[in-house]
């Protein structure tokens, strides 16, 4: 899924220029003859025709396509860029948008699509205890949330469940350091008595 298909490897590879040797121009001349021009000549106009037919494939990736082919891609995908959006993110909501639309629905789905947007881990809880039925509670980091809140906001309409309430829940990762050790006390108990 995160391959990025690259047309020039799938096509067919072009013959190397391959004349024989006494109309290759150099074996039997002092100088370049015209047999070598036309033979590099031809190759190029094979490469250039090459790159022409591969040129409408690349247009089809959205993630190396003109931007305005890119607008069209999204429309086709049902993707509304949100404002100021990134170029790269939105390359990347278009690419990804059959898969995001098949993950919808489901806790691993949610997960999954989160993280091929560049959000990263998040956990989602449904059905929390003590709580409504209806709430699912997605919790991140702080800068996960600050970072990516119109992205969350954008994925929750587009791919969140109907009739259902998403709330944030921000955890922060604190190291603790706890350091064991031994205690030797020792204890004496002394008497005094004062004798009369």
């Amino acid at each position: 899924m995160d391959k990025t298909t690259n047309h020039e490897n799938d096509a067919p590879e072009l013959p190397t220029e391959n004349v024989p040797w006494w109309m290759d121009g150099k074996t039997i001349a002092e100088t370049l003859k015209e047999p070598h021009f036309l033979a590099k000549g031809v190759m190029q106009y094979w490469q250039r025709l090459k790159g022409w037919l591969l040129y409408p494939l690349a247009q089809l990736d959205p993630m190396t396509c003109n931007e305005r082919l890119l607008s069209l891609l999204a429309w086709d995908r049902d993707i509304t860029r949100f404002k100021d959006e990134p170029t790269s993110l939105f390359r990347k909501r278009v690419k990804y948008a059959f898969v995001n639309a098949t993950d919808a629905g489901e806790k691993a789905g949610f997960i999954r699509i989160f993280q091929r947007l560049g959000v990263g881990v998040v956990e989602v809880d449904e059905r929390t205890p003590e709580r409504d039925w209806d709430i699912i509670t997605i919790r991140l980091s702080d800068s996960q949330l600050s970072e990516n809140y119109s992205l969350l906001e954008q994925l929750l309409q587009q791919y969140g469940r109907t009739c259902r309430r998403y709330e944030y829940q921000v955890i922060n990762v604190v190291q603790w350091t706890i350091s064991a050790t031994p205690l030797d006390w020792q204890q004496e108990c002394s008497v005094a008595v004062l004798e009369e």
